[in-house]
């Protein structure tokens, strides 16, 4: 594929990425949902753009399959470029000093609307295979997880970040994701101790568990697996700062050099976190984490980093979720209906009602609750990799692949909306953070932020 050839297709993708959001604004459709839209339009199950403009760009040299190929690599590439810088500016934003202050509601969401949803998860693949346990385990993971990537623009569209419910549902997200792919890992492991090695499908990864006979570590896997991320993290939070610091120093002068650097770090923090079997989701929001404190006091590197991503990469993610969307499983699975009935109604049912009952006994309204509670029933990115690692490894059959294919659809397209709709029709109003006390979040006296 030529130069010429990838000028072309990136041309008309960033037309897409500007005239799509653009029309659709008009009818107060958010941003992310446009982009998503765009990609499931352009996908190979839409118009199938890529099929389309292969035999055009192929004229400029190599065959229509290779150009598709190449196309389909460099959407793959520039989206997954896209999603480590949404975790990074998320971990930036999201200062976990600020626990100090929505401490409560963060414990309350982290631990309900993990355990809630991954317990309606386990009973639901039960149902259906009971025997199955390390099917139950996957199946809890994918209800336990939110999509960060769907909550993060929703809280900054919102200006939602510095407020003590914006900075509760970002965190406790952060952490759920956290714990939910911790628990998919164990699955994934249990599932290969069953399987001999002729069995295993899935492609190796980086980490170092995919090249290591799973029986070695008999039953202390999940212990090792929790040390291993409990020194990662503390580590990531220990150095990434420190030298962040040295290279302020280094160079306090070129904001370009300071940013190229600092994009070196991020990068080299993910790939060791790849080489432990740690997801690139936490590895970004990690060292965007320990870059935070740093990022509040240069200037206006954080002002570029946002407009890398928000204006340039980001979009990228989500042309690329929705490409890989396919809305014809809903209308091709009539057969499997009760799967998808019970793990759709499941999934919403066990994360509305965790996130209102979490943000209800910290104080909060039955508004913000049901916003808390809806903000954690999209499943994007990290549910779709971890349904795509079970159908891999034999862990999910065609009928439960699809009501997760469903279920991303049917919750990530109209929660936006729905949120922004609550908020207004009930004129919720929010208190900075910045404007409260470090202890002043009292829940017997009624703040704004509360009521």
């Amino acid at each position: 594929m030529t130069n010429d050839a990838f000028l072309i297709l990136f041309l008309v993708l960033m037309a897409l990425m500007t005239i799509i959001p653009l029309f659709l604004s008009r009818a107060k459709i958010p941003a992310v949902i446009a982009l998503l839209l765009a990609g499931m339009l352009i996908s190979p199950n839409g118009v199938d753009l890529p099929g389309r403009l292969s035999p055009l760009l192929a004229m400029l040299g190599g065959s229509p399959e290779s150009v598709q190929s190449h196309m389909m690599t460099f959407i793959n590439a520039l989206g997954s470029l896209g999603l480590l810088f949404l975790m990074m500016l998320a971990g930036m934003e999201a200062d976990f000093n600020l626990i100090r202050s929505s401490r409560k509601p963060v414990i309350a969401l982290s631990i309900l609307t993990f355990l809630l949803p991954a317990i309606a998860g386990y009973f639901v693949y039960a149902y259906f295979k009971p025997e199955d346990l390390p099917g139950k385990l996957l199946y809890a993971s994918l209800f336990a997880s939110h999509s960060v990537g769907i909550v993060f623009p929703i809280i900054r569209e919102l200006k939602l970040s510095r407020t003590i419910f914006g900075s509760a549902v970002l965190i406790s997200t952060v952490i759920t994701d956290i714990a939910s792919i911790i628990l998919l890992a164990v699955s994934v492991q249990m599932k290969k101790l069953t399987l001999s090695p002729g069995q295993v499908t899935m492609p190796q990864t980086l980490s170092v568990f995919d090249y290591i006979d799973p029986s070695v570590f008999g039953n202390w896997f999940m212990v090792i697996f929790l040390l291993v991320i409990l020194l990662y993290f503390a580590a990531t939070l220990l150095i990434v700062p420190r030298l962040g610091r040295l290279i302020m120093k280094l160079m306090p002068v070129s904001e370009d050099g300071i940013i190229t650097c600092f994009l070196f770090l991020v990068l080299l923090t993910v790939l060791i976190g790849e080489f432990l079997g740690i997801n690139l989701i936490i590895g970004a929001f990690l060292a965007g984490l320990g870059l935070s404190k740093l990022m509040k006091s240069g200037g206006d590197v954080f002002r570029r980093f946002e407009g890398i991503g928000y204006g340039f990469l980001i979009p990228f993610l989500f042309i690329f979720i929705g490409m890989k969307t396919d809305i014809s499983v809903v209308f091709g699975s009539i057969t499997n209906l009760e799967i998808i009935l019970l793990t759709v109604l499941g999934l919403i049912i066990s994360k509305v009602a965790s996130g209102w009952f979490a943000m209800r006994i910290t104080g909060f309204s039955n508004a913000k609750g049901l916003c808390a509670g809806m903000m954690t029933v999209p499943q994007l990115s990290a549910t779709l990799a971890a349904a795509a690692i079970g159908k891999d490894l034999g862990m999910l059959d065609d009928n439960f692949f699809n009501a997760i294919i469903i279920l991303s659809v049917v919750t990530t397209l109209p929660v936006p909306s729905i949120v922004r709709l609550i908020i207004e029709r009930s004129k919720m109003t929010f208190t900075s953070i910045e404007n409260t006390e470090p202890d002043a979040f009292r829940i017997r006296k009624g703040q704004d932020d509360l009521l």
